[in-house]
């Protein structure tokens, strides 16, 4: 699929987990990238708004994800004014990644509706990634993965899936206006998720359920700076309380075809040995 519009896309959060994906996809289609991060050329810094326009420049399209998350303060005032830097210095076609549940997302997703802006919003449930890049992966590797979190389903989604979605609304018109609610196939309680990765690194590994006072307390005690803290645990205390716990078609409606399960991304996770580094573990 060629783009209508042949200036380079630019892709914030380049060096994230979804961002490096979707600037992985559009190059492989021959599409000029431009990467934003805080050491990109030009940079792209959400805290200095001097940042903004040299980024903007010469580009025809921009997938947006916002550090850390949606819903932390300020960040729809920050989407709302991105999306008029971007239409005033040139590009009208924005992407944005949202997260499912979240009443503040909600309030971007809407502040870039209302922008004038050719948009598509693309509501993401928990990255099945989370067990493998970063976030759970020392957990994993250590044997144990400890959460304060209830006994609910999440519809884990791969986040190829998410990157071929977006990638899709950056070159295909017929994306624009459409919020696409993204999940994968099934749910799956953290208890069948980590019984799952156990079984595809033939390891032993438990899942351990506890408050969430006392897990507040494990990250601090970790030396996890305390704006990070208060996200997690807003975002386990009040996300994760079932209010997610059902399955949507938007993969489906984005690329014709069913989101990808959480089983093959096991296997094909297990088979590259990274769960099997536990000399690297440090949680």
């Amino acid at each position: 699929m060629h783009p209508e519009n042949p200036r380079p896309t630019l892709v914030l959060g380049a060096t994230g987990k979804t961002g490096r994906r979707v600037a992985r996809r559009l190059e492989d289609l021959g599409l000029e990238v431009r990467r934003g991060s805080r050491t990109g050329n030009p940079r792209f810094d959400w805290l200095d708004r001097t940042t903004w326009t040299p980024a903007l420049n010469g580009v025809g399209a921009v997938y947006i994800t916002y550090q850390p998350d949606l819903s932390v303060p300020g960040a729809v005032d920050a989407i709302r004014d991105f999306a008029a830097a971007a239409l005033a210095a040139g590009p009208k076609r924005l992407v944005l990644l949202s997260g499912r549940g979240e009443p503040e997302a909600e309030q971007a997703e809407q502040a870039l509706q209302d922008s004038g802006a050719d948009w598509t919003i693309v509501r993401a449930s928990w990255f099945a990634q989370n067990f493998s890049e970063d976030f759970l992966l020392d957990a994993v590797r250590s044997g144990e993965v400890t959460l304060p979190i209830r006994d609910v389903g999440e519809p884990f989604i791969d986040i190829g899936d998410i990157a071929e979605v977006v990638v899709a609304a950056l070159t295909d018109r017929k994306h624009i206006g459409q919020l696409y609610e993204v999940t994968g196939p099934r749910l799956m309680t953290i208890a069948d998720t980590v019984a799952e990765i156990a079984a595809a690194a033939d390891r032993n590994i438990r899942f351990t359920r506890i408050p969430l006072d006392d897990y507040a307390a494990m990250l601090k005690n970790l030396g996890v700076p305390s704006d990070h803290v208060s996200l997690v645990t807003y975002l386990f205390g009040t996300i994760m309380d079932g209010r997610n716990e059902f399955l949507t078609d938007g993969v489906q409606r984005a690329l014709g075809r069913p989101p990808r399960d959480f089983s093959d991304y096991a296997r094909a996770t297990a088979a590259t040995g990274i769960w099997n580094n536990t000399d690297q573990a440090t949680a």
